[in-house]
């Protein structure tokens, strides 16, 4: 964006536009890395892996609410016997 279209912009688009973008970099912060990569991390910094699951988190409900992926269903002993 051109600094004359952020002046034009409502302080409410950009603040959505920078809580998308944060949102962007929480989901992704992680690509390209393997859980073992992860418990290397976290070995010498903790709060890595809470940062790592949480960003999985984000990803997977995001990933629902846009229907890429599909919710998955709690299989219950109860519903099984209700299908029969």
């Amino acid at each position: 964006m051109s600094l004359s279209e952020i002046k034009s912009t409502s302080r409410r688009e950009l603040e959505g536009l920078l809580t998308a973008l944060s949102l962007n970099n929480r989901i992704h912060q992680f690509d390209g890395y393997t859980e073992k990569d992860v418990g290397e991390m976290s070995k010498d910094k903790p709060h890595v892996r809470e940062e790592y699951h949480k960003s999985k988190e984000l990803k997977k409900k995001y990933e629902i609410l846009i229907g890429r992926t599909k919710k998955e269903q709690k299989v219950t002993l109860s519903g099984l016997l209700g299908q029969l």
